[in-house]
C-alpha cells in the first residue's frame, strides 16, 4: 500500500480511538457525511490519472492494467466512468 493511502487509513483508525464517545461519534459522523462526495471526487481523480496513463505513446488497456495490477476491462470501465456492477451500465443500442 502506498504511504499516502496508509496515512488515510491511519487517520480513520485514529477516529475509532477517540476516548470521549461523544467526540468520537461526532468525528465519525462528520467523516461519514462527507464520504459520498469524496468517493465521487476520488473516482474522478482516478479516471483522470488513468487517462494520463492511456495518453502515453504505445499505451494500451492491457499495459496500463498490468502497471496498475488491474484487468484491462477494469481499466476500460474506469476510462468510461463506470463503477459498480454491470447492471448500472448503459445498455447497448440495438441496430
Amino acid at each position: 500500500m502506498s504511504e499516502e493511502a496508509q496515512r488515510v487509513f491511519d487517520a480513520i483508525d485514529a477516529l475509532e480511538k477517540i476516548a470521549d464517545p461523544s467526540e468520537r461519534a461526532k468525528a465519525l459522523s462528520e467523516v461519514l457525511k462527507a464520504l459520498p462526495g469524496r468517493n465521487k471526487a476520488l473516482k474522478e481523480a482516478r479516471q483522470r490519472a488513468v487517462a494520463e496513463l492511456m495518453a502515453r505513446p504505445d499505451a494500451s488497456l492491457r499495459s496500463v492494467g498490468a502497471e496498475l495490477e488491474l484487468s484491462f476491462s477494469t481499466v476500460q470501465d474506469i476510462m468510461k466512468g463506470y463503477s459498480g456492477s454491470g447492471s448500472k451500465r448503459p445498455k447497448k443500442e440495438e441496430e
